[in-house]
């Protein structure tokens, strides 16, 4: 219902005042719940007044309960007079009068403030003198609300003052959201001025105790952003539902529903703003060991998703009833929360000055940043109050609150939404302008796939410059993504300036922006130029995108001559070698100065580079490994998989690549391995030995992974596709483009079956030879 700016927004007020009355609505009823908890006892104690063995006196009882029946009838009769009105609600529904008639009756508060005093006293006397009232006033439960944590009678007597406060300010928005226009207008506002006067009458008396629902003057209670994260507690992931609010962080989990309720919510805890930071308050303080999930387990993930999402289409196709959908789909929605739960392992740690930490697990820096700046900004204008009820008032208008109503996942978005794009995307980060002073910048781009963002580029370094010029290239492989997310950051290499945030050094966001990658748009095949405005910088970028169908072509090429799309018998004969040249020269230059590089094979290099040594190699260059020495390491990495991938036909070959895709789906490990090593030792001798050769840098890659972060499955998930993909003929992949989502699930299953081939050999041990014409070839390796 948002509306332009300039519109009236006249829709969106009626709307919001529905909003505020299903909280109104929501409050009332906890406050009802209160009352009746408070009533509960005071029948069995009247009865037991006028026994030999009172509990209290009837004078006691009558200065405790002192008006509450009272106040629970005129609540019960304006609960049940709202609610009726709110469920069959039209934006000229009237309720003015509902609220005027509680105003005319906000005497008996008064009757109650006079006595509040008293009553709390006598309680409390009550409480030491008598072992069995105190019993009874400890024990109160909130009986309506069954969840509810146990209410004593303290508390809920120490509530109802407070509510008068939050009635006032609740009403004050309804006013707010009211168009003058509205019948209600004239009533609600002869309302809100006799509670107003009411409450200025016992400000004076209650104020030390009342803690004002109100942050500031004038300002109320709004929620800023909210959004699911996962939580580490005691070492175990949670999903949480978070809240910013204009003065406190709340973290709260969804119950369980249970019959036909609706969703409630549950506060785990919450951190004044006035109290939040996000420095360690105890240097000592250990950061949490992040248990991370093997990547073999995120990826047999994913593969269960894409394979509930090709058996729900083909539930669509058949048209079977829905039943066998909505298990589909119930089984999907576990999946990916799952996925969504065990994915992030960025941590992003909140501390409450008054003591407790609380760590969260987010999978993209722009999104903690974002947390980070929201809460900073907020920080400066607030000031802070908060009673027991009024969080619980709080945690249950969460549900009426939220923005954020699924967990960010596939299953959530409706047919006909966007299922994202997949393919390639190729950017150029061109360069950057509105720095204030001179300092070393780099950028990384993040994107969207499986529902959460991911980093996947990042540029080099540009030193001492207020206007870096990155003129870089990459190729960003999508899998269902709608957004491209890029950060600027500034290089700390002064340890001493470090800002020691979650306890780990980090250098400095500098602004963050994002598009979205428009389908339409992306579909012309050509650059389109693009400027991101974030804070000040504007970084200059250009995309270009490439769907699947057309990225995936492996192009023989016209030239026999070079080596790129050069089938590699041709290349090795005429070398005279065991293996490429290309292949030697690249592994060797990784090995000299590439296996520390953070996420080397996995970080795209600049296109422009890959391009300037795909051209060198091709000609038979010289200069090659001097043009080398002086690039950049992913620029190598990136030729190295280019070599790969433009093969006319795959390592793995196009007649042996069906028998491994079946042979990794078997179950029983000696059969697999019998048939896994007959098809690798059947492969052509230059296939076999390049594929060795490439093997064991591999694992040595591996071997620095504390460093590098590549793992053998990151290094399969990008290889695997590169040495296993058919040529374009032997393709599996459907080639019609009307059912693009079909394609995008059979294809990923096909990917990930790629990878899983290639992590099989990079697990093994050793590789052992049955006969001896390939013992010598094996052991000829060294090229």
């Amino acid at each position: 219902f948002m509306k332009r700016s300039g519109e009236p927004d006249l829709e969106k007020g009626l709307e919001m005042r529905k909003w505020v009355l299903s909280g109104i609505l929501a409050s009332e009823e906890t406050y009802l719940s209160h009352l009746e908890a408070l009533l509960l006892p005071m029948k069995p104690l009247k009865a037991a007044a006028t026994t030999s063995q009172p509990v209290l006196t009837s004078q006691q009882i009558e200065t405790i309960f002192f008006k509450v029946p009272e106040l629970y009838e005129i609540h019960k009769e304006f609960y049940d007079g709202l609610l009726p009105r709110v469920q069959q609600w039209s934006h000229q529904q009237r309720v003015g009068d509902l609220f005027q008639k509680l105003a005319s009756q906000l005497g008996v508060y008064r009757a109650f403030v006079d006595n509040y005093e008293v009553a709390m006293e006598t309680a409390e006397k009550c409480c030491q003198a008598n072992a069995q009232f105190a019993e009874i006033s400890e024990n109160l439960k909130a009986r309506s609300t069954k969840e509810s944590k146990d209410q004593t009678m303290k508390n809920s007597l120490e509530m109802l003052p407070v509510t008068v406060v939050c009635l006032c300010s609740c009403w004050q928005d309804l006013l707010k959201h009211t168009p003058v226009s509205h019948p209600d207008h004239p009533l609600l506002q002869d309302a809100l001025r006799i509670s107003q006067n009411f409450l200025s009458s016992i400000n004076e008396e209650i104020t030390p105790r009342r803690q004002s629902m109100t942050v500031k003057k004038g300002e109320h209670r709004q929620l800023l952003k909210d959004s699911f994260m996962v939580e580490l507690v005691e070492g175990a992931r949670k999903l949480r539902h978070v809240f910013l609010f204009t003065d406190l962080f709340l973290c709260a989990k969804l119950k369980k529903q249970i019959g036909g309720k609706s969703q409630q919510y549950d506060c785990k805890w919450y951190i004044p703003l006035t109290d939040l930071s996000f420095q360690m308050v105890d240097e000592s303080e250990a950061v949490p060991n992040i248990p991370l999930v093997p990547d073999e387990e995120l990826d047999a993930m994913k593969i269960k998703i894409s394979q509930i999402k090709n058996d729900i289409q083909r539930e669509k196709r058949a048209n079977k009833g829905s039943k066998v959908i909505e298990r589909l789909k119930k089984k999907l929605s576990e999946q990916e929360s799952l996925l969504l739960l065990m994915s992030p392992n960025m941590a992003f740690r909140v501390h409450n000055r008054n003591g407790k930490s609380y760590t969260f697990l987010i999978s993209s820096d722009y999104e903690r940043a974002e947390w980070r700046e929201n809460i900073r900004e907020q920080q400066k204008k607030c000031d802070f109050s908060l009673t027991s009820v009024e969080l619980q008032m709080l945690t249950n208008s969460c549900v009426k609150l939220q923005t954020v109503h699924n967990i960010p996942l596939t299953i959530n978005k409706e047919d006909d939404e966007s299922p994202g794009l997949y393919g390639f995307l190729n950017v150029i980060v061109h360069s950057a302008t509105g720095f204030k002073q001179s300092s070393n910048l780099y950028c990384t781009l993040e994107v969207d796939s499986f529902g959460y963002f991911v980093n996947k580029a990042k540029t080099r370094v540009y030193r001492d410059t207020t206007e870096p010029n990155w003129n870089e290239e990459f190729e960003i492989e999508l899998e269902g993504s709608q957004t491209l997310r890029i950060l600027c950051y500034e290089k700390c290499y002064n340890k001493t300036k470090l800002t020691k945030e979650d306890g780990e050094s980090t250098d400095r966001i500098m602004g963050k922006g994002q598009i979205q990658l428009d389908p339409q748009a992306l579909q012309d095949k050509d650059w389109q130029r693009t400027v991101i405005s974030m804070n000040g910088v504007e970084v200059k970028l250009s995309v270009k995108f490439t769907s699947r169908e057309f990225s995936l072509k492996r192009m023989p090429s016209r030239k026999q001559t070079g080596v790129f799309g050069v089938k590699i018998a041709i290349v090795t004969k005429r070398e005279r070698s065991k293996v490429p040249y290309i292949v030697r020269q690249c592994v060797e230059e990784i090995e000299r100065r590439g296996m520390e590089e953070v996420g080397i094979y996995r970080v795209s290099g600049v296109a422009t580079d890959i391009q300037a040594l795909k051209a060198a190699f091709d000609v038979n260059n010289k200069d090659v490994s001097v043009m080398m020495s002086e690039m950049d390491v992913n620029a190598i990495a990136g030729t190295l998989k280019l070599y790969f991938r433009e093969l006319p036909e795959p390592l793995f070959t196009d007649e042996l690549y069906p028998n491994f895709a079946e042979g990794i789906a078997l179950s029983d490990p000696v059969a697999k391995e019998s048939c896994m090593l007959n098809l690798l030792l059947s492969l052509p001798e230059p296939n076999l030995v390049t594929f060795l050769f490439l093997l064991d840098h591999l694992k040595r890659v591996a071997e620095r992974e504390s460093v590098n972060k590549m793992s053998l499955h990151n290094l399969a998930t990008v290889f695997g596709p590169t040495l296993l993909r058919p040529s374009e003929k032997d393709s599996k992949i459907p080639a019609n483009p009307t059912r693009p989502i079909t394609m995008t699930d059979s294809w990923s299953l096909e990917v990930m079956s790629q990878v899983q081939v290639l992590l099989y050999f990079l697990q093994l041990e050793t590789i052992p030879t049955p006969d001896s014409k390939r013992q010598s070839i094996l052991f000829s390796t060294e090229v």
